[in-house]
């Protein structure tokens, strides 16, 4: 049994960590500048980035490793450097991580459309998802999470080329952010009863709208597959502009409170996504701590 699977076999709920997009940015990434690149130009920036959260409670943290495919590195002009970026990404968080904190490689969507709506191929998806799968597990980290999912497809073709390179614990995420379904039109039954039934660690949503409508997504996919062992990591609510900022209303206490329902409906990870903050972590540890 892996340290990630013994880690959730067990009562205490799991905390990760929050935004890393958003974070950075607050940091001085240019807009428009790929995240990963950081992991070799500014690594005491990612490093940072990690210590925060790791400071404020959270269990687990994902690498910064996104858009870490090359698909996705190709269009930062970064497509030949997957694995060194990869290696890189897994070697900052585990700096941080030490011995007792789990550190999951994180890989996001290629950013393209299958076909036939796109010119993408399941194939050419499945082997840039497997490449970075490699990449990640072969820096060390404790299980892959596939998150930010809109295509179901894309989610399979994910978690096949992942499967391809590692038999590591792999957690999918989803992302419903488009009247309780996601941008391609998944609802969250349709997706659990899929992916669970794929053979996924893991199972559940991420990013989304709003923290009520994560939340009902979370409760369709643990009514459609009651055994699922399910996460979520919701954004900080919707960015609105402010002074050329982009601003998260969602306050800690409010993304603690909610903590506690996302868990009473059988969250076993909770952490954040767009817009939250090591303060918000903190707040999320010490609301689940008391309770567990």
């Amino acid at each position: 049994m892996t340290g990630f699977r013994k880690r959730l076999s067990q009562k205490r709920i799991l905390i990760a960590d929050g935004a890393t997009g958003t974070m950075l940015q607050a940091a001085g990434l240019p807009p428009g500048v790929s995240p990963e690149r950081w992991n070799l130009e500014r690594p005491e920036a990612i490093r940072a980035l990690h210590q925060s959260y790791v400071e404020a409670g959270a269990d687990l943290i994902l690498s910064n490793t996104f858009g870490g495919s090359r698909l996705r590195l190709e269009k930062a002009g970064l497509g030949g450097r997957v694995r060194e970026i990869n290696l890189a990404a897994v070697r900052l968080a585990r700096d941080v991580a030490g011995e007792k904190i789990l550190v999951l490689g994180d890989i996001g969507p290629t950013g393209r459309m299958l076909k036939p709506l796109g010119d993408l191929s399941d194939a050419e998806a499945r082997a840039s998802f497997a490449e970075q799968a490699a990449a990640l597990a072969e820096g060390g980290v404790d299980a892959i999470i596939i998150e930010t999912m809109s295509d179901l497809r894309e989610a399979v073709a994910a978690l096949e080329g992942t499967k391809q390179a590692t038999s590591l614990p792999i957690l999918v995420s989803m992302s419903f952010d488009t009247h309780g379904r996601t941008m391609m039109g998944v609802k969250p039954e349709e997706a659990a009863v899929k992916l669970w039934g794929l053979g996924v660690d893991v199972v559940g949503a991420n990013c989304g709208r709003s923290l009520t409508e994560t939340l009902e997504a979370i409760r369709k996919m643990r009514d459609a597959v009651p055994k699922a062992t399910m996460m979520a990591k919701p954004n900080a609510g919707l960015p609105h502009e402010k002074n050329g900022d982009s601003i998260y209303d969602v306050t800690p206490d409010v993304m603690a409170e909610y903590a506690l329902k996302f868990v009473a409906h059988g969250v076993r990870i909770f952490g954040g996504c767009c817009g939250s903050t090591p303060e918000h972590i903190r707040a999320i540890a010490v609301a689940l701590r008391g309770k567990h």
